[in-house]
């Protein structure tokens, strides 16, 4: 909704409240919208790529190059907000340089929630199924990554994983957004 200011302040003048009741005297809340149109345009933008990962086997994959790959030239600062669109997979930030460190996050997940619970009521799907909505839970959906000066402001040995819990999770989906200037 587009306000003209001169119609808004105007209105605002006119107006008889108790200022204890509302909050804001009719002062503050002209300056505010004051401040809000005399605040300069910044040549902000937001882009968004629906990006289809192939299919990976369970296990931990970094896909960090082919984030960047499919979201092309970033802007100079902002941020990359990454998010997976399923249940039963998860995206993390972690070391990209020692392959061991994804052995052992699937070891250690895996001893804490271990398929074929007797606790588990959701079983239908496979004995995967529930511990990998669990795993996913844990993990999350999503992670955020500065931009500077043009490029992920990732540190030294961090990575972009793919969290893939099911044995046959198939193609997954992931949402990316850019806010920046």
């Amino acid at each position: 909704m587009w306000v003209d200011k001169e119609k808004a302040l105007n209105w605002l003048s006119k107006q008889r409240y108790n200022s204890a009741d509302v909050g804001y005297t009719i002062k503050s809340v002209t300056n505010i919208i004051k401040n809000f149109f005399s605040q300069k345009k910044h040549n902000s933008m937001i882009q968004q790529y629906e990006i289809h990962l192939p299919a990976f086997r369970k296990g931990y994959h970094l896909i960090t190059h082919l984030i960047t790959e499919k979201i092309g030239k970033l802007p100079e600062k902002g941020i990359v907000h990454i998010f997976i669109k399923h249940t039963s997979a998860a995206i993390s930030i972690n070391e990209n340089a020692d392959p061991s460190v994804r052995y052992d996050f699937e070891s250690f997940l895996n001893k804490l929630i271990p398929e074929n619970d007797p606790v588990y009521t959701h079983t239908l799907e496979g004995s995967d199924d529930m511990p990998a909505h669990l795993k996913s839970s844990l993990l999350g959906q999503s992670v955020t990554i500065p931009i500077r000066n043009g490029r992920l402001d990732l540190g030294t040995w961090q990575g972009i994983y793919l969290c893939e819990f099911r044995r046959q999770g198939g193609s997954r989906t992931v949402m990316v957004t850019i806010i920046g200037e």
